[in-house]
């Protein structure tokens, strides 16, 4: 029996809530930022070209990921004010990104919104046992990178037929086993679409703006999108004055007058930057796939995004590639931190995951990092 064809788009209702909620917060985020902020900018024409160019998704020769530094609870989604009001309300050319589940999906209500709002329910292994670089919001984001069909799935939560709040009927997954969540990647208008990570997993309040260690996250999705999508560095500052970890009353409000600086970065050579990581990890792949088949004797067809073979998750060389790709990476943001001016030479200790390992006396979500004095958030 034939497979049907991947739907094209959500429903309509679907599509126009996602447009409100899209372009009000890009409203409310550029009023805020250029109004009541001194902004200073660079590359973001080249930015917006960029954009322009992949307004429409049958023409996308493949996705857009955007990597940066992460200093404020704000930075998403205010500095996407930044961009022109006629991309508001086109969230087709928007951006994708990962949200903590505990925070942004922990009822009805900020689930349905945030699912509007383009971001993925993503579980920090911190507070939960659902965390890592091998849940159902990486593989999202890595479809979302990459071409269509995912429809076929071989774990049966990630196909499941059920209601969403406008419709009939949508393709959902699953983050737990339990909650239900509508299925991005399924829809041929999301192609090769714009997903955005911030790859130290928290916010980093670094006296000079130095980052931490860069998460494995961010490695499989330069990895394992298919095609490799375009990989564009940006560094944001100032965000961390206008929500300090350690503000007094009232600690809702963000503080104004503030003096924001984005850059964003030009799209990397990806030949240059992964791709002698990206063949190593294909070879790695292929080798490991084949002496599964062998030993068990069937021919296994493996969904993009899916990892199901310990070796190609914790073996010894997978971990060595992503470890690499991750550290060029951070290089890549820093270069752009560097070319913005007015920060000090990098602390190369920082960029070592050994320098940030778990401290089991840590219990507090917010604390001063022993490591390099940095205001540190654990939500």
């Amino acid at each position: 029996m034939s497979q049907p064809p991947p739907p094209s788009n959500p429903s309509l209702p679907w599509r126009m809530a996602s447009s409100t909620i899209m372009g009000l917060t890009g409203v409310l985020s550029r009023g805020f930022l250029r109004g009541l902020n001194t902004v200073e900018v660079t590359g973001l024409s080249r930015f917006v070209e960029l954009l322009e160019c992949r307004q429409d998704p049958e023409r996308r020769k493949r996705g857009l990921l955007t990597v940066s530094n992460h200093v404020s609870v704000l930075d998403d989604p205010v500095i996407w004010g930044l961009l022109p009001l006629s991309n508001a309300f086109n969230p087709s050319n928007l951006r994708w990104t990962l949200g903590a589940h505990d925070i942004c999906f922990k009822n009805g209500f900020l689930s349905t919104f945030f699912n509007l709002g383009q971001v993925l329910p993503t579980h920090r292994s911190k507070h939960s046992i659902f965390g890592g670089p091998f849940q159902p919001a990486m593989t999202q984001a890595i479809r979302l990178l990459s071409s269509q069909p995912f429809l076929s799935q071989p774990s049966p939560p990630l196909d499941t037929y059920l209601p969403d709040p406008f419709t009939c009927g949508t393709l959902t997954y699953t983050t737990t086993g339990e909650d239900v969540v509508p299925s991005p990647s399924v829809y041929t208008r999301n192609r090769h679409s714009w997903v955005h990570v911030f790859p130290e997993g928290l916010v980093h309040q670094h006296p000079s703006s130095d980052l931490r260690y860069f998460k494995w996250g961010v490695a499989r999705l330069i990895l394992e999108a298919e095609p490799a999508p375009d990989v564009l560095p940006m560094f944001i500052d100032g965000t961390q004055h206008i929500m300090p970890e350690f503000r007094t009353f009232p600690r809702f409000a963000p503080r104004v007058s503030k003096s924001v600086r984005v850059a964003f970065g030009e799209v990397l050579d990806y030949e240059a930057t992964f791709g002698d990581l990206r063949r190593r990890w294909q070879a790695l792949v292929v080798r490991t796939r084949a002496q599964r088949e062998r030993a068990t004797r069937t021919k296994e067809v493996a969904m993009l995004g899916d990892l199901t073979d310990d070796t190609l998750r914790y073996g010894p060389e997978a971990e060595a590639i992503r470890i690499e790709v991750a550290k060029r990476m951070r290089e890549e943001v820093l270069k752009v931190r560097k070319a913005m001016g007015g920060f000090p030479e990098p602390d190369p200790k920082l960029g070592e995951a050994s320098t940030w390992a778990v401290d089991a006396a840590v219990k507090e979500k917010k604390y001063k990092s022993r490591v390099d004095g940095s205001d540190i958030n654990q939500d």
